[in-house]
């Protein structure tokens, strides 16, 4: 670890260096591209020196541990105590900011929830995740909003999209994509029995237009009224938008705004969205078949986390993580488990790195 961080301050220390020549200076797209890289490396490079630091700290109380004096030793264990504990959270945000970053990790997100197997009380449970992740958007200082919904017939969501703007919202957030299942007695149920039911999340990062090649040509669109809460107006015109990508056979819809327009925008910024997700989750499963792949395998089908309501318990079955906090983490408080996601990913591919 020790060894990964002087390399990697040396690298800030290299950039560093290129900005400063003058061909650099005089280059802009070059010194653009150099800086942007720069200043992403700052706060690993701080923490870095950090850790280095304190290592080193601790190697001179260790050797004062070892002599003969019984008044410094005391002192020393105190100190290699305190250090040691540092060093352990100082390494886990090491981790995490050494491994390089994809340009989507720090853009905004589309969260797709969709009930599954379970009928009502799997939409029941959509609603319950919807709820989760707002939690912690309020608590991230994130914006969400709504971009389609189609409410269940007993409360929860058949399936709800979310567009999510912030700092970093598809890297934060790209570990959850997968199956969410969920064990707890249905308030339907009257003899107590345990059900288990499920819903599926997708996290999609924003996509530019330089990421994804789409040719109105390729996009078939379709009209419809839309359906559900809105009053009289709802269903008096065809402002619902269905976009089909004609190659990959993609389909998104919106039907929340009242205008034509504005719903066939948002469902192309979806359609853009899904079709970069299609090729980061193809690339990712590529990497994942000459290597075991921990976490982010691009599998959207895998069974990712278990909810078991009468044990309080929350399991990622992914990394073996086991909470039992479940009803603060449904309330939002799901920091925890996306670190411990986000240092298992770091490992795996710090291990990668010679």
């Amino acid at each position: 670890m020790q060894a990964k961080a002087r390399k990697f301050i040396e690298k800030y220390e290299e950039i560093e260096a290129e900005l400063a020549r003058p061909e650099v200076v005089n280059d802009q797209e070059l010194y653009t591209k150099l800086h942007k890289t720069f200043k992403g490396l700052e706060k690993a490079v701080q923490v870095a020196r950090l850790y280095l630091q304190k290592t080193a700290d601790l190697e001179e109380w260790k050797a004062a541990l070892a002599g003969n004096d019984p008044e410094l030793a005391e002192c020393a264990r105190a100190e290699i105590s305190g250090i040691e504990s540092e060093l352990g959270q100082i390494s886990e945000e090491l981790q995490i900011l050494m491994v390089p970053k994809a340009p989507w990790d720090f853009r905004n997100a589309t969260v797709e929830i969709r009930a599954g197997t379970g009928g009502d009380e799997s939409a029941l449970f959509a609603g319950d995740l919807f709820r989760m992740y707002r939690g912690y958007c309020d608590r991230m200082g994130w914006k969400m909003s709504v971009q389609s919904v189609s409410e269940g017939t007993v409360g929860g969501y058949k399936e709800i999209f979310l567009f999510i703007e912030g700092d970093s919202v598809y890297g934060t957030l790209k570990f959850e994509s997968g199956v969410h299942r969920v064990q707890r007695v249905p308030e339907t149920e009257t003899q107590g029995r345990v059900h288990t039911s499920a819903a599926t999340v997708a996290i999609l990062p924003e996509a530019e237009d330089v990421d994804v090649e789409l040719r109105e040509a390729d996009v078939k669109m379709d009209t419809y009224r839309a359906s559900g809460a809105g009053g009289q107006y709802i269903n008096k015109t065809d402002s619902a938008v269905r976009l089909t990508h004609i190659p990959t056979g993609v389909v998104v819809s919106c039907q929340q705004e009242r205008s034509q327009l504005k719903n066939r925008n948002k469902a192309m910024h979806m359609l853009r969205a899904k079709l970069l997700d299609a090729a980061i989750a193809k690339k990712e499963q590529q990497e994942a078949s000459s290597r075991k792949a921990l976490v982010g395998t691009g599998d959207r089908s895998a069974k990712i986390r278990t909810y078991n309501y009468p044990q309080n318990r929350v399991t990622d079955h992914r990394i073996n993580l086991t909470l039992y906090s479940l009803d603060k983490f449904m309330q939002g408080d799901i920091q925890e488990m996306i670190t411990a996601l986000q240092i298992a990913s770091a490992q795996e591919q710090l291990g990668k790195v010679e």
